[in-house]
């Protein structure tokens, strides 16, 4: 079972199971005990996590670009002639099985009833059939 959480909810160890935390800062303070891994790679950019919280492109816009940006491919694409990452795929995919067969939270630092939250859009990808 696939969900998401904010880093700062309640843990609950069986509910949660495996707690990523998917954000590119881990936060000053943040006790390691709050979550199992850190995958900063799941986050979006900097630069695209600045554009959508100050105003300068819409939540539509940000959605696009993050799935793009997990799919980018990176220098070890480029030095590769037959196999590819293509970006976060395979991790996408072994964080999608994991979910299949036990409990995975997806986790960052917004507030539990935000909406409009990165984590919210990589759980549905996950559990897409593009993965």
């Amino acid at each position: 079972m696939l969900k998401t959480k904010s880093v700062s909810s309640s843990i609950d160890p069986k509910a949660d199971g495996l707690r990523i935390l998917a954000t590119r800062f881990r936060g000053r303070g943040l006790p390691s005990d709050r979550y199992d891994v850190w995958m900063p790679s799941l986050g979006p950019s900097e630069q695209l996590l600045a554009d959508v919280m100050q105003g300068r492109i819409t939540w539509k816009a940000f959605a696009k670009a993050y799935e793009a940006e997990l799919f980018m491919d990176g220098p070890v694409d480029d030095r590769s002639e037959t196999i590819k990452n293509h970006g976060q795929k395979f991790t996408l995919r072994l964080i999608k099985r994991l979910g299949e067969t036990g409990h995975v939270t997806l986790m960052c630092h917004c507030g539990e009833d935000e909406p409009q939250c990165h984590r919210h859009l990589l759980r549905k990808l996950i559990d897409s059939r593009k993965i």
